[in-house]
């Protein structure tokens, strides 16, 4: 009897084998060849599911989002709204080592979209989902504030969020450092 593969389950061993080779050597260093070195694979048999590097590349990285929206959507975080908020956005920054990885891919990919459509497409679809957990955390913890003024503090939070990560991923801040940032901008939005 054949052997039965599941191709999406192939597909997301060789995303995670991109990641190491991102986490490791950097993005610049992610071809055919080492992924599939990476994955103990073939060049060709990789080839079977991605024909290009960009392909790999982006599938790579909607995987990290599919990741984080998974495991924020999987949260049912309680207590005070503002914890509330912090419990969700701290799903997104490196503060630990699963997520330090996340995040250096995602923010690899900043570079990357800027010359490749394809690749700027996913990166869009990081920053619009992004942008949309900042405004419905926004609109969750100040309801009464008017949709402009909403729109208006989910993009600082947005920013701030985005801003401390790349200053973790620099190794200018600490994640403690990053996360008592964060709960300093929370205690001064108002309430």
């Amino acid at each position: 009897m054949p052997k039965v593969v599941d191709h999406e389950e192939r597909r997301r061993e060789l995303a995670a084998a991109v990641w190491r080779v991102i986490t490791r050597d950097g993005v610049a260093n992610v071809s055919m060849r080492t992924v599939a070195a990476e994955s103990g694979w073939s060049s060709g048999a990789l080839r079977h599911y991605f024909a290009t590097r960009d392909e790999l590349l982006a599938f790579a990285c909607q995987q990290v989002l599919a990741r984080v929206t998974e495991r924020i959507t999987a949260l049912n975080p309680q207590g005070e709204p503002h914890e509330v908020v912090r419990v969700l956005l701290l799903e997104t920054m490196p503060i630990d080592t699963e997520r330090h990885v996340e995040a250096s891919i995602t923010f690899a990919f900043l570079a990357l979209g800027l010359g490749d459509p394809k690749l700027a497409a996913v990166q869009r679809q990081i920053l619009v989902g992004m942008s949309g957990l900042c405004l419905n955390l926004i609109s969750h913890l100040l309801p009464m504030e008017s949709r402009e003024r909403q729109v208006s503090l989910a993009r600082r939070l947005n920013a701030v969020v985005d801003g401390l990560s790349v200053h973790i991923l620099a190794s200018h801040l600490t994640p403690a450092e990053a996360v008592s940032e964060l709960d300093a901008h929370l205690a001064d939005l108002p309430t």
